[in-house]
């Protein structure tokens, strides 16, 4: 089963919108609602750290195989 390369893949995406919505939450980029409102400044980073959570264990249990 392949699961470990599709956790590590969601991971990433996961991290990724948790660092963009950090940067619209502190008002880094621009064009959205989501700017300049602290409460994503706060959440983006909570769910950055839950996809690196997600990608690390991902690749752990592709090495572990």
């Amino acid at each position: 089963m392949k699961r470990s390369p599709v956790l590590a893949v969601v991971g990433v995406l996961v991290a990724i919108v948790g660092v963009v919505w950090t940067l619209q939450g502190l008002g880094y980029l621009a064009g959205s609602p989501m700017t300049g409102v602290r409460a994503w400044a706060v959440i983006g980073p909570i769910v950055a750290i839950v996809g690196v959570v997600l990608l690390v264990s991902g690749l752990r249990r592709h090495r572990e195989r």
